[in-house]
């Protein structure tokens, strides 16, 4: 099986995150700053060099104000 990190599902959920962010005109680092994180964690999120976890792919979509189930139906 392959790593979930690696998978198309993963590469689109990743790619409908970064789409949300750059709707609300928010930078790496001001996404950072709303979910007390430093900038390099968002961009590691974005290239797909860091997996999210459930709860912090919950806790990503509050900070954009985003729905977490849209980007679940996108994958499912």
């Amino acid at each position: 099986m392959e790593k979930t990190i690696y998978s198309d599902d993963y590469a689109k959920l990743r790619q409908w995150l970064r789409e949300r962010r750059n709707e609300k005109n928010l930078t790496m680092r001001e996404l950072a700053e709303r979910m007390d994180v430093i900038h390099s964690w968002i961009g590691k999120i974005e290239l797909g060099e860091r997996r999210l976890d459930i709860i912090e792919y919950i806790q990503y979509c509050k900070a954009l104000e985003v729905d977490p189930i849209e980007g679940i139906k996108l994958i499912a």
